[in-house]
């Protein structure tokens, strides 16, 4: 049990909170730290032009740009990829001015999961976002980048989820944000640390524009599929039933026949089978989590920005952990609950151990290259393989089999040897960015704990 004697004055700068949790939290002690600091300590509001969240109002959805912008949730903010998010109508969305994003801002998931921060680069530009999300929208008195770094290192986080408050779903506001104090660090360090965050966006931008080239040459090839996954109806003959696994479903049987119909059969095709070593499933035994050990990512973890930066750590003595570590240029898929998120593992996440609930797809690379693979299964029609493969009625899972089972268009070597390069690239730029922030991020935590000394 933790134990503390409160000040009078505590109560006064927390407006009369009485809950233990509060002047208990991880923030009283970072706010400590803070007081510590050799150089002005002043109020974030003074750095903000402004810090609000968008109008609340009914979300009507859409399926294309034409009629509709990318909306952006509390937990999408965070991903790798933004490409994929929901559209939200531009003729039947209220106050959806108030939900643009611009370029250069902070933004904290203020509901549910607290303090989860991420810097707005070009991908976000013109994109709405849900009213779940805090913008803080810095002024020329900060440097922008270097007041991201803060917000996210442990005080950061500590200082932001201070002022949780909620039984069921918890919540933090903006006016607790305005009084989150922030130490004027050197102008010149300032200006280092905005810098590596400015090029990690950068990087991070210039990346995701290679993987939608690679992705666009492949779909120009092979052609964007026109099959839905809603309301499909259709005969099949028993004989593909049997040369299909035996699966009687008929989300299984029926899309994937109307997406082998689409197939440009000028192309050979071959079963991911065919190209991988290994397609398995990690460990799933218990899982021992300790202060410092093995970074360990969930199905939901590989596909963020940065995705070891919350990853929890698990003990080096977990039984089955090697079964769980991945190597450069696996391909995880998500398996369960959210089915067919791609990721191609680079330097980043080389050597962490990933939930079973991702499969490991170990390629081959004398026959077939993996970002290859990598890169047709994250087109329309990969994608539409494997949500067809799923199966279940309340947890849609897929397996190795599935997974073996999807045939790829083998394009002439020249396209393949572009889409290679073009992969390559994109895991490079992505690692390089998620270093640059981190490096960010280490030298305001290492500057904060020169004052503890």
């Amino acid at each position: 049990m933790k134990t503390i004697i409160a000040k009078n004055i505590w109560f006064a700068k927390s407006d009369l909170r009485l809950d233990a949790s509060y002047h208990l939290s991880d923030g009283n002690i970072s706010k400590i730290f803070i007081e510590k600091s050799p150089y002005e300590v002043t109020l974030i509001k003074t750095f903000s032009e402004r810090i609000f969240y968008g109008g609340r109002a009914k979300r009507v959805y859409v399926s294309d740009n034409k009629h509709g912008i990318p909306f952006i949730s509390s937990s999408d903010m965070l991903k790798s990829d933004l490409s994929d998010v929901k559209y939200v109508s531009k003729k039947y969305t209220a106050n959806l001015d108030s939900a643009i994003l611009s370029k250069d801002w902070i933004l904290i998931s203020r509901s549910g999961t607290v303090g989860n921060t991420i810097f707005t680069n070009a991908d976000f530009v013109d994109k709405a976002a849900s009213e779940h999300i805090i913008r803080i929208v810095p002024n020329d008195k900060i440097k922008s980048g270097f007041l991201y770094a803060y917000l996210s290192t442990k005080i950061g986080y500590s200082l932001l989820t201070q002022g949780i408050f909620g039984a069921v779903i918890q919540h933090i506001e903006p006016d607790h944000i305005e009084k989150i104090p922030v130490p004027f660090f050197p102008k010149e360090l300032q200006e280092q640390i905005h810098d590596l965050i400015i090029t990690s966006g950068e990087l991070h931008v210039e990346g995701n524009k290679l993987l939608k080239v690679a992705i666009q040459l492949f779909e120009n090839r092979i052609g964007t599929t026109k099959v839905s996954i809603l309301s499909q109806f259709d005969r099949v003959k028993i004989q593909k039933i049997r040369s299909s696994l035996s699966r009687f479903d008929a989300q299984y049987q029926i899309i994937s026949q109307k997406l082998d119909a689409e197939r440009d059969t000028s192309f050979e095709y071959k079963k991911i089978s065919n190209f991988v070593r290994n397609i398995f499933v990690g460990n799933r035994g218990k899982r021992n989590y300790v202060a410092k050990g093995v970074p360990f990512l969930s199905s939901s973890d590989i596909v963020l920005f940065n995705p070891k930066r919350y990853a929890k750590q698990i003990s080096s003595r977990t039984v089955g952990l090697e079964s769980m570590l991945v190597k450069k240029n696996d391909i995880l898929i998500s398996r369960s609950g959210t089915v067919g998120n791609v990721v191609l593992v680079g330097d980043n996440l080389n050597n962490s151990a990933v939930s079973e609930h991702a499969l490991r797809l170990e390629i081959d690379e004398s026959k077939m290259p993996p970002e290859y693979v990598f890169c047709y299964l994250k087109t329309k029609q990969g994608k539409m393989y494997m949500e067809a493969s799923a199966f279940g009625s309340v947890i849609i899972t897929l397996n190795e089999d599935l997974i073996g089972n999807i045939n790829i268009p083998i394009l002439n070597e020249n396209d393949r040897d572009y889409i290679v390069s073009k992969i390559r690239i994109y895991i490079e730029k992505l690692d390089l960015a998620t270093l640059k922030e981190n490096q960010a991020i280490q030298l305001v935590e290492n500057e904060i704990e020169k004052w503890q000394q």
